[in-house]
């Protein structure tokens, strides 16, 4: 099934599909200040209402898309919408911060399995040659749910509670599901060894408490014995993950990872390309949709509003990508991409309490422009830089470091952001001096005179700590931009393995249909 027919309405409807699962964040960025109202929940409950779906998301991607490839792609698409639909049923009617936290890190199970499901199906039903316009339009499906997320929640929450956020899933979600029976072809399941059932336990583990050490930070201290614990354990799991990898491939086992994808030059920078773009933008918007609706006082639908530069400029590069990284080459295209973001990032920087809503939106679009410019290109040459048998693992790679960038980007921003904050603060506010919606919630019930005070306060003290944390986005993309342009692609031998693994693992792996293979033979 090199060819499939109606390979193109397929391609629409795995679209759709991504649209669903990047449709819920956007939607949750527009809902936060609501929901932290109606939750109570704090700057650290509402970073791990968000992280807690792309943590469990980027935890289990790999492990998943195995099992995926087990069950037949198909199969394992249908079985994540069903997750990630049931789930946000039941998040909709979650009474705590914890609870919801829970059930969207259900939600994130099941998209975990529908993203490489649909990498894998484009894969398989794609000719070559016209991957590289398949992915651009997948990746402009991102685009697309960024767009018309913050928009539907804000018109949403105008005239229902936060948890619409989360009903308005289910209907999608079924009529995905509908659309993937009809028009998406059944894939045959992929024999594999042995499933490495360690190895995703230690890497959701080491992620896990990576990410809790850093949200925890700014309360706990960086110094805190429990912080410093966190992170002393992240590192030996990481490195525990390595070694037992490293056996299993010795030993012609089954990792889920194989390590020496790695060492491959093209591959890593295009992967990290990715992340740290996916880290910026992340922790941007996270801390942009508070500074809208609470500094700005603007309403849900107009903060969501705000969002549209950003998700057309994204989706208008997306789809076009392909025709830029023929002229500039996937290596300029990256460098450009980045440097777009890093200008875009600048911008967001100069931000003040009063600042025009146009200036916020230019600084937006042009994030969106460099974001979009760089995630086909980016994506194709991670795909293509390994051997083809290796192809299905590259894509589930490229898609756990970008998510674990997002993940990381709302937990290190965030924290920047927070501690910055409260270093503005001090004392002088009392309770309202923990984060910004604390501090509006106080002044609600001040006097007006008070209120004002507590507001001015708080409103140029967050505002300057998020120009802070864009500043310090912007040099790690404007970094990033500097490798992609001094580190340049390994020459090799025609027909030489991409990555540096050995001729008998080569052979050992080929198995019928390898781009469908998340893990090996």
């Amino acid at each position: 099934m090199s060819e499939y027919p109606r390979r193109w309405a397929a391609l629409a409807v795995l679209s759709l599909t991504l649209v669903a699962v990047t449709l819920d964040n956007s939607v949750l960025n527009t809902a936060l200040p609501s929901l932290a109202h109606a939750l109570h929940a704090g700057t650290s409950d509402l970073q791990w209402i968000t992280d807690a779906y792309t943590l469990v998301f980027a935890s289990a991607l790999i492990l998943a898309g195995t099992l995926g490839a087990r069950l037949g792609s198909r199969n394992a698409l249908l079985g994540g919408l069903v997750v990630f639909g049931g789930g946000s049923a039941i998040a909709a009617l979650s009474g705590t911060p914890g609870q919801l936290i829970a059930w969207r890190a259900v939600m994130g199970l099941g998209a975990a399995f529908v993203m490489p499901a649909t990498l894998a199906i484009i894969s398989r039903i794609f000719p070559p040659a016209e991957r590289p316009k398949a992915f651009g339009a997948w990746s402009a499906a991102a685009g697309v749910g960024v767009l018309i997320g913050p928009v539907t929640g804000g018109a949403l929450l105008e005239h229902f509670s936060w948890s619409s956020a989360f009903w308005i899933n289910v209907p999608l979600v079924a009529f995905a599901i509908g659309a993937v029976l009809v028009l998406v072809p059944p894939v045959p399941a992929v024999r594999g060894g042995r499933l490495d059932v360690l190895g995703g336990l230690l890497s959701t583990a080491a992620v896990a408490a990576l990410v809790d050490a850093v949200i925890q930070a700014p309360s706990r201290g960086w110094a805190d014995a429990v912080t410093l614990a966190e992170l002393g354990a992240s590192a030996v799991l990481v490195a525990a993950f390595v070694l037992w990898q490293r056996r299993l491939a010795a030993r012609a086992g089954s990792p889920l990872v194989r390590l020496e994808l790695f060492a491959n030059r093209t591959f890593a920078v295009a992967a990290l390309s990715l992340a740290v773009v996916f880290f910026v933008l992340f922790g941007t918007l996270f801390e942009l949709s508070q500074y809208l609706q609470l500094v700005h006082g603007y309403t849900p639908l107009v903060a969501g509003l705000g969002a549209m530069p950003f998700a057309v400029a994204m989706a208008l590069t997306s789809a076009t990508s392909p025709i830029i990284a023929r002229r500039l080459g996937v290596r300029g295209t990256l460098v450009l991409g980045l440097l777009l973001t890093t200008a875009g990032l600048l911008s967001v920087a100069t931000t003040g309490v009063h600042t025009p809503f146009w200036r916020i939106a230019v600084g937006a679009a042009v994030i969106g422009l460099g974001m979009g410019m760089m995630m086909a290109p980016a994506s194709v040459q991670i795909s293509d830089s390994v051997p083809p048998q290796f192809a299905s693992m590259a894509s589930a790679l490229n898609s756990v470091i970008r998510e674990l960038g997002g993940v990381l980007g709302i937990a290190v921003l965030g924290t920047v952001v927070s501690s910055a904050y409260r270093s503005s603060v001090g004392t002088s506010l009392g309770p309202a001096g923990t984060d910004l919606p604390t501090a509006h919630g106080v002044a609600a019930s001040l006097p007006a005179p008070a209120a004002q005070h507590v507001l001015e306060v708080a409103d140029r003290a967050f505002t300057d700590a998020m120009d802070r944390g864009a500043l310090i986005a912007a040099g790690l993309a404007f970094l990033m931009a500097l490798a992609v342009l001094v580190v340049r692609p390994a020459r090799r031998p025609a027909g030489e393995p991409a990555a540096e693994v050995p001729a008998a693992e080569v052979a050992a792996a080929e198995v019928p249909e390898p781009r469908l293979a998340l893990q090996t033979a």
